[in-house]
């Protein structure tokens, strides 16, 4: 079965491509509005975007309305930005946090997360988090402005922080880390089964 893009409208397009690039980490990321509300907000197309600077990549899919979401008007804002990795602890929480609420209420609130000042900037971190990245923003890439077109978000990582237990001499300990993945439609990935292949 082949899909011809041209032919396919926006609702496909998203199903084929959110259902098969699977499973993709979870960015749970806190900003801070000017106005002091604390925001939290879920984002799966998500990475690496480079080690040395070290960049995160998020992409914001344009709602609609047309209007930014409230992460990225806060970065717009202050700049400022904490990425926090959820884990299945955390997977309930996370997913109360996709509710759309009103501009000037908290998902910290509204689902129970507990907070934690960070190190380096104005947003709290999620303080469960096993691994949070505190962030300032680097670059904003439109790639459309149509209904469920890109924005990509570029993020300076200024710190980094890793639960005690979880840092070893060759850095995070991956069987540990019990991160989740986002498949396509409501399914999730949890991390249990780790396999460890040598590379040729």
């Amino acid at each position: 079965m082949n899909f011809d893009i041209s032919e396919l409208g926006v609702q496909e397009k998203y199903r084929l491509l959110n259902g098969g690039v699977t499973p993709r980490p979870i960015a749970w990321i806190s900003t801070r509005s000017k106005d002091g509300i604390d925001n939290l907000a879920p984002y799966s197309f998500f990475t690496v975007a480079s080690c040395n600077p070290p960049v995160l990549l998020y992409t914001q899919v344009t709602q609609r309305s047309g209007i930014d979401k409230d992460t990225l008007q806060n970065l717009k804002e202050t700049s400022e930005c904490v990425v926090n990795i959820v884990n299945s602890h955390l997977l309930e929480k996370m997913n109360a946090t996709s509710a759309s609420i009103a501009i000037d209420e908290s998902e910290f609130d509204l689902a129970h997360v507990k907070k934690t000042s960070s190190c380096n900037v104005g947003a709290f971190s999620v303080a469960e988090s096993p691994i949070r990245y505190e962030c300032t923003l680097r670059e904003i890439i439109s790639v459309g402005d149509l209904p469920a077109g890109g924005t990509i978000v570029l993020l300076d990582v200024k710190s980094v922080y890793v639960r005690d237990d979880l840092f070893t001499d060759e850095g995070i300990n991956q069987a540990l880390i019990d991160s989740v993945g986002k498949m396509g439609g409501d399914g999730y990935s949890p991390t249990s089964h780790y396999v460890t292949l040598n590379r040729p």
